[in-house]
């Protein structure tokens, strides 16, 4: 028996009979074909989120049918416009969308399997299950902030090969709960400044959160913040296909960023939980589902679409063809079309280590004693000149981080020529930015901040390991070893929690040579984000070999134990800038007659890819000890049971770093006697 409406207990079914009282165009019945659709793929799975595709239909229907510039035939046409469901949650709205322009590999079969093992039908959007995935999102505000870096990533390459090849949009649908996370704000702003004219954000404003009204928490006057970031703004009726046509056709023409209200009923067509909270996160029953399809008109069975409304669907997934067939013809006339492919592809120059080779040279020559982040300006200075396609920035930390290169300009509002951010101090919104300027291809995004100030990146860095995008963060004043700011600035369970994150490569070089190695691996990583730890103290020189990159198994032996037979009582295993600490207990152990050696380790998660004999060797099997000015958490894996770890219990405190490690016993001097405690 079919629910029974009561429009005095839920006023958005008086406003949705209006709406459904209305013509049955043939834009309307398109956008049924995806409330059908996304009921019938959360009715099948048993759960999800049926309420934001059944609102925003109409909405995407005008925005694939008549703005999105795409091609089913060719997902990845580098300059197709760039379209980033935010509100992940909704992710049925994507798949039908994806299905009914004839993607190929989002067939009904993939639609029936909503949310089931190996489905590219996930329960959120996940970037690699199908290339009309543009981006993971589900993590709210993640996935707007992702678009900004896409659309300064758009005119950053167009501003290198021109407009000829590189001239699209970027478009997002977001929700109310996109629009209150923080990160939101910081994307939000950052893009109002630099006047990113190309990006449209269509806002989902249909007031409703999974407690309730959005008044309960949520009183913003959204158009009126949006506008004082320097957005153009407009709200309309997100069930109206003219005045969205409009509204989305004055965004093209738009000289700033663009955010349009859609005013929406969330769930439109469900006859009592239509406009509630009831619609967002669950299926709406069998009940529901069916008066819902009674109520919209639609009579096919389930994961069924007409033909004609099928064949209007595909015509539109088509429309964009002859773009790019022109587009594929300039390409192949252009002057840069080699460059604009191997950029796009992600693939470096041929010769771009040729210079860190020659900066290698010089340190195994000059052993200068450097702080890392001033060595991995060096390595950058070898880098960036050899490898265009890296973009360079920090959180308003630039002097601090060394992420600046000489010779290289600044981006700015209207002259996108330049090749460095100034992001300010927004960690969240750049980190989100930089994995979209990864996804968006031709860009090798790197930037800067305090390794502290991870935490409030980690959810990006999250998402550029689960893309597996080649992002670059250096991350300086990596330990107590920054000195008198004190323990609010001293990370000393950072690298642990970073270390704890699959498929990040976290690298914390020793020295000048081990920075620019460091650097080798992390620009030729294309599979997953790298994290530079870098010290804000000197350190000395501690290699002057620069043939082999030794940082490239992970951990390698130093400095062997000096008895001749190989057999060593301990090894002193360190990261960073406690690894000279280590050489020096080494001395001191050695002049006693006990045989050490030194392991640098300064990327766990390389080292542990290592077959176990090269790991076995390395290691050792005598005493083992690491040392790291930080928690020991995850030390275990290399010390064993028996291990012993010289590093940090707690928070630092305020004082010059060598009173520091003095007072926390991170010195020679403490290292040498627990080994000497432990053989006695």
């Amino acid at each position: 028996m079919a629910p029974t409406p009561d429009a005095s207990r839920n006023p958005a079914l008086a406003a949705q009979a209006e709406i459904l009282a209305r013509p049955a165009t043939e834009a309307r019945r398109m956008a049924d074909a995806i409330r059908a659709l996304a009921i019938d793929g959360v009715e099948a799975a048993k759960s999800g989120h049926p309420g934001m595709p059944m609102g925003m239909a109409d909405v995407a229907t005008v925005l694939f049918t008549k703005f999105l510039k795409y091609d089913a035939a060719d997902p990845r046409w580098a300059d197709r416009d760039r379209f980033v469901l935010s509100a992940g949650h909704g992710s049925m709205l994507l798949y039908a969308l994806l299905h009914l322009t004839g993607h190929s590999g989002m067939g009904i079969e993939e639609l029936k399997r909503f949310r089931q093992l190996h489905s590219p039908a996930a329960g959120h959007p996940e970037f690699g299950e199908h290339p009309g995935i543009e981006t993971t999102t589900g993590p709210l505000g993640q996935g707007i902030a992702t678009a900004v870096g896409m659309a300064m990533a758009e005119r950053m390459t167009a501003a290198r090969f021109g407009a000829s090849l590189v001239d699209h949009r970027t478009w997002v649908i977001a929700s109310d709960g996109d629009l209150q996370e923080g990160v939101s704000h910081e994307a939000a702003s950052l893009a109002g400044h630099y006047g990113l004219s190309k990006l449209c954000v269509l806002w989902d404003d249909n007031h409703i959160s999974i407690d309730g009204d959005t008044a309960l928490s949520f009183t913003d006057d959204t158009l009126k913040r949006f506008q004082a970031y320097g957005w153009a703004v407009r709200r309309v009726d997100g069930h109206d296909p003219e005045a969205l046509a409009a509204a989305m056709a004055w965004a093209t023409r738009n000289r700033r960023p663009t955010l349009i209200a859609c005013r929406t009923i969330i769930g439109l067509g469900a006859p009592t939980k239509a406009g509630t909270a009831g619609s967002h996160g669950s299926p709406l029953g069998t009940a529901e589902a069916a008066a819902a399809k009674e109520a919209l008109g639609w009579t096919s069975p389930p994961f069924t679409v007409p033909e004609d409304l099928k064949a209007a669907w595909e015509a539109a997934g088509r429309r964009s063809a002859g773009a790019r067939r022109s587009w594929l013809k300039r390409l192949a006339k252009h002057p840069q079309q080699a460059e604009f492919d191997r950029a796009m592809a992600g693939r470096l120059p041929e010769s771009w280590h040729e210079a860190l080779a020659a900066l290698r040279a010089r340190h195994a020559e000059e052993k200068p004693k450097l702080a890392t982040r001033v060595a991995s300006q060096r390595a950058l200075e070898a880098l960036v000149p050899a490898v265009p396609e890296m973009v360079g920035g920090s959180a308003d930390l630039t002097g601090s981080n060394n992420t600046n290169v000489k010779g290289i300009p600044a981006i700015a509002p209207g002259n996108f020529a330049g090749r460095f951010v100034h992001w300010g101090v927004r960690e969240h919104g750049m980190a989100a930015a930089m994995n979209g300027m990864a996804l968006h291809g031709g860009v090798i995004p790197y930037s800067g901040t305090f390794l502290v100030f991870s935490d409030y990146m980690r959810p990006a860095i999250r998402l550029a390991a689960l893309m597996r995008q080649r992002v670059i963060h250096v991350l300086t004043h990596d330990s107590i070893g920054l000195g008198e700011d004190g323990p609010t600035h001293q990370p000393v369970e950072h690298v642990a929690s970073l270390r704890a994150m699959p498929n990040v490569f976290v690298f914390r070089p020793a020295d000048a040579m081990e920075t620019a190695e460091c650097w080798e691996l992390a620009v030729k990583r294309a599979d997953g984000p790298s994290v530079l730890a870098l010290s804000r103290q000197n350190l000395p020189a501690l290699r002057a070999d620069a043939g082999e990159n030794r940082c490239a198994r992970g951990g390698y032996v130093l400095a062997e134990a000096s008895d001749g037979s190989g057999k060593r009582r301990a090894t002193l295993i360190a990261t960073g800038s406690e690894v000279h600490l280590a050489v020096a207990a080494r001395d001191a152990l050695e002049a006693e007659g006990i045989p050490t050696a030194v392991v640098s380790l300064p990327c766990w998660e390389i080292f542990a890819a290592q077959d176990q004999g090269y790991r076995d060797q390395v290691l050792g099997a005598g005493i083992r000890v690491g040392i790291e000015a930080a928690v020991g958490f995850g030390w275990d894996r290399w010390l064993g049971a028996e291990g012993i770890f010289v590093g940090m219990g707690g928070f630092g405190a305020s004082a010059p770093a060598e009173d520091l490690y003095r007072h926390f016993g991170i010195t020679p001097e403490a290292v040498a006697a627990a080994v000497k405690k432990r053989l006695a």
